[in-house]
């Protein structure tokens, strides 16, 4: 298993309000794209990578601690985990907006991958998106929490008003509570997953993603280009994408 991230800032933005945490050791992959007034967003996307990176370290060495919430019987022990790291983040970034007044309404999107052997468990909240790649596709296994992506669920077919096109639905740490997808999926082996920030995704079309991801074989070169790629798309947002190949042991 080989991991890279890289993370650029658009051309019109002053701060990268982006994080990502590639965990070897732990087999944790985690993008965050923050959001808010000031330094906020950085201040969100911070936390949030911070907050999930320590509970999963902290669950992979003491099996018998106390579980801050309850478990869902309906998730994997992995599952479990990951999910609460998500809780743990979002009631982290809410208490620090609430006790500071630049911090008001600030959050951040969120996607994780934790891999357990074969198996991959993702959790997301908001529009950064995981990617699975093997030798032939590219499947987007998240879904966006946003206007668009509710009104083609409903079979509106998208047909959002330009002003709420990009509207999040859901994002963390703007509420005490908030809900988090979670998804798991047995890998078969030498697949490519893409963790990226909408900064990315946004400007760069699916086809294109995939050529790319079926292209380069050295992740930082592969990097590189999708960063470039977005770029030359008009990307005017922060790009991040984290990049973990998979081998068939």
């Amino acid at each position: 298993m080989k991991a890279f991230g890289l993370s650029e800032i658009g051309p019109v933005r002053h701060t990268n309000e982006d994080r990502f945490v590639s965990a070897e050791d732990l087999h944790l992959y985690v993008v965050a794209d923050g959001m808010g007034g000031h330094a906020a967003g950085e201040v969100a996307a911070r936390l949030a990578v911070e907050s999930i990176e320590s509970f999963v370290r902290r669950s992979s060495r003491s099996a018998g601690a106390a579980w801050p919430y309850d478990i869902d019987p309906a998730l994997s022990h992995e599952a479990n985990r990951l999910k609460t790291a998500v809780i743990l983040a979002n009631r982290r970034i809410n208490d620090a907006a609430g006790q500071n007044h630049d911090y008001l309404g600030m959050g951040t999107t969120v996607v994780c991958a934790l891999l357990s052997g074969r198996r991959l468990v993702v959790a997301h909240v908001g529009d950064s998106r995981l990617y699975l790649s093997n030798d032939q596709e590219l499947v987007q296994l998240t879904e966006d929490d946003s206007w668009t992506a509710a009104l083609v669920g409903s079979g509106n077919g998208g047909a959002a008003p330009a002003a709420t096109r990009h509207v999040l639905t859901n994002v963390l740490g703007a509420r005490p509570d908030t809900f988090i997808h979670v998804l798991e999926r047995e890998l078969a082996g030498n697949e490519t997953l893409l963790l990226c920030s909408d900064g990315l995704h946004g400007s760069v079309p699916h086809d294109t993603l995939r050529s790319l991801l079926l292209s380069h074989d050295d992740l930082p070169a592969l990097a590189e280009a999708l960063i470039t790629t977005a770029l030359e798309h008009g990307s005017r947002d922060n790009i991040t994408a984290l990049i973990v190949r998979c081998s068939g042991e």
